[in-house]
C-alpha cells in the first residue's frame, strides 16, 4: 500500500504558504493550505491530512493556541509539527508539551524538511502495521472473531456476506449466523458506534447478549425476533458497561420450511428486498430504536414471504456513506442504484464490482453487507 502524504500547511504569510506548498508538492505531497487557524479547522472538517505543519506566530489564534484547540477534538491524533523562526528553548518546550512531534525552523532547507516529514510518516506507518499485526495475532490466539469464518448451509437458500473494516482494523460491525436446526437460522448484523479496536471490543459484548437471548428464547419455544430483540435491549439498557455504547442491530430469522423471514431492527438501515417474479424492489423498514437507548425499544416484527429468486440485502451505514466536497454524505439510494443491475446475476459479480471496490479503497467506515436468496 503506498504511503499517504497529505499535509496541512498553516501560515498567515501567503508567500511562505505558497512557496512551501509548491516545494512540498514537487516532492509528492498533497498540500492543503490555510492562512489562519480558523481556516485550518474548516479544512480539517473536509479532509483529514496525515500531518499538520503550522506556523507559530499568527494573529488572532497563534500556533500554540491552534494546537491546544485541536487536542480537545477528534483531530488530536493527527501528527503536528511547528514551522517557525522561534529559537527560544522555553517556547519550543511549550510546543513539545502540547504533543507536537517536532519543530522545524523556517530557514531549514526544503530537502531537510521533506526528509524529516517522510521519516516521521514512515515510522508511523511501520508502527501502525506492527500494532495491527500484533493485535491480530492476539485476537486469533483467543479465537475472537466478529464476523463468521464460514457460511451456514440452509436448505433452499443461498447466504453470503461482504465485510471490510475501517482501515483494515477490526471494528464495530459484527455479523453472526446462529443455526438452531435445519429449519431455523438467525442472521445477525450489528454496528457499534465508533471505529477500530474500541468499537471491536464492545462488539463482543453485544454479540454475547444476542447469542444468549436467542438461545434462551428458542429453549422456551419462542422464535419471535421482536421478543428476542426486546430481551437483548433490556439487558443492554441495565448494563452499566455497555448502556452508554450505542449500537444498531438487524435480526432476521430464516424459516426454511415456511420460506419466510422474520425481521426486527434496532436503529438499523432498512432491508432491501427484491421480488424476482414481479421484478420489483422495495425497502423494508423497522421502527425499533438503538439498543439500550430506552427500556422499551418500540420494536416490531415484519414477515416477508420469499419465492424462488427473491433476494434480501442487509447492510450497515458504511455501505452508503461517501466523502464529498461538502463532507460526509449518507445516501441509501446509491446502494440501490449500484446493486439493481446485479439483481439477476450472481452475488459474486456484485462483490467483485466497482461499487464495493470503491468502498474498500475509501476507508470511510466499517462496511458490511449480508445477502440472502431463496433458491428453490
Amino acid at each position: 500500500m503506498p504511503l499517504s502524504k497529505t499535509i496541512l500547511l498553516v501560515d498567515d504569510n501567503t508567500l511562505v504558504l505558497e512557496m512551501m506548498g509548491r516545494a512540498l508538492g514537487k516532492e509528492g505531497f498533497e498540500c492543503m493550505k490555510a492562512g489562519s487557524a480558523r481556516q485550518a479547522m474548516e479544512l480539517l472538517k473536509e479532509e483529514r491530512p496525515d500531518i499538520i505543519l503550522s506556523d507559530y506566530h499568527m494573529p488572532e489564534v497563534n500556533g500554540f493556541e491552534f494546537r491546544q484547540n485541536l487536542i480537545g477534538t477528534e483531530f488530536k491524533d493527527i501528527p503536528f509539527m511547528f514551522l517557525t523562526s522561534e529559537v527560544d528553548s522555553d517556547v519550543m518546550l511549550e510546543g513539545i508539551n502540547l504533543e507536537a512531534v517536532d519543530y522545524i525552523l523556517k530557514d531549514t532547507p526544503v530537502r531537510v524538511i521533506v526528509t524529516k516529514i517522510n521519516n516521521f510518516l514512515t515510522t508511523v506507518r511501520e508502527q501502525h502495521e506492527r500494532t495491527l499485526k500484533e493485535l491480530s495475532k492476539a485476537a486469533m490466539a483467543l479465537n475472537l472473531h466478529s464476523v463468521p469464518q464460514k457460511l451456514p448451509v440452509i436448505g433452499g437458500f443461498e447466504v453470503d456476506f461482504w465485510h471490510k473494516p475501517f482501515q483494515n482494523y477490526p471494528g464495530g460491525d459484527f455479523i453472526d449466523f446462529i443455526t438452531v436446526d435445519e429449519r431455523h437460522t438467525f442472521v445477525v448484523l450489528g454496528d457499534v458506534m465508533g471505529k477500530k479496536w474500541g468499537a471491536w471490543y464492545f462488539s463482543f459484548g453485544f454479540l454475547s447478549y444476542i447469542r444468549a437471548a436467542v438461545r434462551i428464547c428458542i429453549s422456551e419455544g419462542n422464535f419471535s425476533t421482536k421478543s428476542i430483540l426486546q430481551k437483548i435491549n433490556s439487558v443492554v439498557y441495565h448494563d452499566p458497561v455497555v448502556n452508554d455504547v450505542l449500537s444498531s442491530l438487524s435480526l432476521v430469522l430464516i424459516d426454511a420450511k415456511e420460506s419466510i423471514i422474520k425481521y426486527s431492527g434496532a436503529g438499523d438501515l432498512p432491508l432491501f428486498y427484491y421480488n424476482s417474479k414481479k421484478g420489483a424492489a422495495k425497502e423494508v423498514r423497522s421502527s425499533g430504536m438503538l439498543l439500550g437507548l430506552m427500556p422499551d425499544g418500540d420494536f416490531d416484527e415484519i414477515i416477508v414471504k420469499l419465492s424462488r429468486g427473491d433476494q434480501v440485502f442487509i447492510l450497515t451505514d458504511g455501505i452508503i456513506d461517501a466523502d464529498t466536497e461538502t463532507g460526509k454524505k449518507t445516501d441509501y439510494n446509491s446502494f440501490i442504484k449500484a446493486v439493481t443491475p446485479f439483481l439477476r446475476r450472481p452475488f459474486a459479480d456484485f462483490k467483485a464490482g466497482d461499487f464495493l471496490k470503491c468502498k474498500s479503497n475509501e476507508h470511510i467506515d466499517d462496511c458490511s453487507l449480508i445477502y440472502l436468496k431463496r433458491t428453490t
